[in-house]
């Protein structure tokens, strides 16, 4: 299950959570830094990862387009990469389970 985690979330989340998520990356690493929504839309999907973000664009790409890819959304999520990284674990089942689902493109995540 390879994420890649959107330019406003830390890129210390792809080591944090690489026992869950081993494939993971980051829009920095890819040197992918400003790069537009659309571009890393099409990356993700062209390279089999789904997006996690904090902000609501790629939402509205995946209402517009559906998946691939698919969207975790950290709604609401302007707190630390600790905090980040709990969430994410404590939700690990529930994210496995939707990356599963070829019926949904999108999972929030509230804090």
């Amino acid at each position: 299950m390879k994420l890649l985690f959107d330019e406003n979330l830390s890129r210390r989340l792809v080591g944090a959570l690489g026992d869950l998520f081993p494939e993971s990356t980051h829009v920095a690493l890819l040197q992918m830094l400003r790069a537009s929504d659309l571009r890393i839309w099409e990356y993700a999907k062209a390279q089999g990862f789904s997006i996690v973000t904090a902000d609501g664009d790629f939402y509205e790409l995946a209402t517009a387009r559906g998946a691939p890819p698919r969207i975790i959304w950290l709604r609401g999520c302007d707190y630390p990469t600790p905090v980040a990284e709990g969430l994410i674990r404590s939700q690990a089942v529930r994210i496995m389970e939707f990356l599963e689902d070829p019926d949904r493109a999108v999972l929030i995540i509230n804090p």
